[in-house]
């Protein structure tokens, strides 16, 4: 008897699972493909269901199986495992060659017959370092083996006489050993996590920083001992009072901080020039109270800051930054049109006021959430913009005055070595450090879900983020960067990458033509007298 019923109950489950179930979840797709919304469904209720699942899967499919090594957008997939492996292993070797299409045109970089031997580099390298990074012990078919082992690792530091100083004339000058760190993230679009391992990882490299982005100065970004830049967007979260204005108390706590080494007015950002996005699902107690906002409310900020109209007053507003914090203050900006650019430095020259750095994003910049529009259409992509700044400070004879930082997807050595040839004298990246945090580009950056614990601040979905593993991937990447640069350098015949010029890059075009960027973009003269208010041409005409 209990075989027999036994029997039954399997039959009974088999029915329900082969008959009934399927029978019930057909009828209920075909229920909902009632509604209005879905034409597709409504047509064809059980193969529309199926188009929605496969374009659910679209992105991964296209990520990992159909979309070949260098097609991938934003970033290919041979540039992302670049920063995977740097990270991981401290190395990008390839075998068999690169995968670039060089039939395409582009820049390179110009190597010289003679290139400087490790030796005669002047490189910062006397102090070895404590580091850790993973060895593959067996690669399966589905499986990689890996472990992780103690090692020591060089710095590549700029020797003293090469170090990039940021406002010399204040009364706290920052001096940068390195050329790479870690561009704006805000608290909010990013978690504790990811700013604990990527402080800490830039604080062990030495010569990086970390700029807070717009999001205000969480307790992490001090706890990890990195250099800081602490950012000031339109919406002044972290400097306001609780009426939404400017405070100039919170300004001077802030510049109190000892790792706090510069601040940065956001006036524009790539890819975000309509003003910086938070989801309100990220908005949780901390991130309120740090920005002064409601909990779980969506942030928008302005345009611009509402009590600055013009460069006049923008540049009196730098100079009482600077005096009432003694620190450097710089401006972050993308360029869209060189003749407004160029009102900007003939205030400066007017007014005899200049931010201590301008950062120059390009228009390919943009770490998290952000308007297709913006990111699509607004603004001049890094390269271009950076040498009309650079050509803009150099025609006020500006450019000994204020220092130059590129950002705009430079996660490789190649590309940081191009943008410091073109004018920058540091580099900024921040999906660099997210791929070296682990990021997959899910592109949930919007959502609060990241599947590895960047760009939310849900502590489940944080907590696959573990900073004392992850801290070493950025010190890794950063000291692989370093090395590469130095190493470009050398191939091109410096003994430093503070010897990068526009000489040492040249553009080929689809017929194999090649022209140096020092023909393209030849360095201008110093305008003189009447001319400092004359309108310039753009050096790309």
């Amino acid at each position: 008897m209990a075989v027999q019923t036994t029997i039954l109950i399997l039959l009974i489950a088999v029915i329900f699972i082969l008959v009934v179930l399927p029978i019930g979840v057909l009828g209920y797709l075909y229920v909902l493909s009632r509604k209005p919304q879905h034409s597709v469904i409504r047509a064809h209720p059980y193969l529309g269901w199926m188009r929605y699942f496969l374009e659910k899967l679209g992105p991964e499919f296209r990520q990992y199986w159909f979309d070949n090594d260098t097609e991938g957008r934003p970033f290919s997939r041979a540039d992302f495992l670049a920063v995977v492996f740097a990270g991981k292993y401290r190395t990008d070797l390839i075998s068999f060659g690169g995968k670039r299409d060089f039939e395409k045109p582009g820049l390179y970089l110009a190597n010289d017959v003679f290139p400087k031997l490790t030796s005669e580099l002047r490189a910062a390298n006397d102090e070895a370092i404590p580091a850790k990074k993973y060895t593959i012990v067996h690669e399966g078919l589905f499986t990689r083996h890996e472990k992780i082992v103690n090692d020591s690792a060089k710095r590549w530091l700029y020797s003293e006489e090469d170090a990039v100083v940021v406002g010399e004339s204040r009364p706290h000058p920052w001096k940068l050993r390195g050329m790479f760190g870690v561009s704006a993230t805000s608290y909010g679009s990013v978690g504790e996590h990811y700013i604990l391992s990527t402080g800490r990882g830039a604080a062990m490299a030495g010569g990086a920083w970390l700029n807070t982005g717009e999001g205000g100065v969480a307790p992490e970004h001090l706890s990890t001992g990195v250099d800081v830049i602490a950012q000031i967007g339109p919406g002044l979260f972290g400097f306001r009072d609780d009426h939404g204005q400017f405070s100039f108390e919170e300004f001077a706590a802030h510049a109190a901080q000892p790792n706090i080494v510069a601040f940065e007015l956001k006036f524009h950002q790539g890819a975000k020039i309509r003003g910086g996005h938070l989801e309100g699902s990220k908005v949780n107690e901390k991130i309120a109270h740090i920005r002064k906002v409601p909990v779980g409310q969506t942030v928008n900020s302005p345009n611009r800051f509402p009590f600055l109209h013009n460069e006049e007053e923008a540049l009196e507003f730098v100079k009482k930054l600077q005096e009432k914090g003694g620190k450097p203050v710089g401006l972050k900006i993308v360029v869209g049109n060189v003749e407004r650019l160029q009102k900007l430095f003939i205030a400066m020259k007017k007014l005899n006021i200049c931010p201590d750095f301008l950062t120059v994003d390009g228009s390919e910049g943009g770490s998290g959430a952000t308007f297709k529009a913006m990111a699509d259409g607004m603004g001049l992509p890094l390269f271009s913009a950076l040498v009309e700044v650079d050509n803009a400070a150099r025609r006020y004879g500006l450019r000994d005055r204020i220092k130059i930082f590129a950002s705009g997807k430079l996660i490789t050595p190649d590309k940081v070595a191009i943008a410091l040839a073109l004018g920058a004298d540091a580099v900024n990246s921040a999906r660099g450090f997210m791929i070296a945090n682990g990021c997959i580009m899910a592109m949930q950056c919007h959502t609060g879900k990241c599947p590895t614990g960047i760009t939310t601040t849900d502590p489940k979905y944080m907590s696959a983020l573990v900073p004392e593993e992850k801290q070493y991937r950025v010190m890794n990447y950063i000291l692989h960067v370093r090395e590469s640069v130095f190493a470009l350098a050398a191939a091109c015949g410096l003994a430093s990458p503070r010897e990068f010029s526009r000489e040492h890059v040249v553009f080929k075009d689809t017929e194999g033509r090649i022209v140096s960027a020092l023909d393209l973009f030849p360095y201008p003269k110093p305008l003189v007298g009447a001319e400092d208010t004359a309108v310039y041409q753009s050096s790309a005409q």
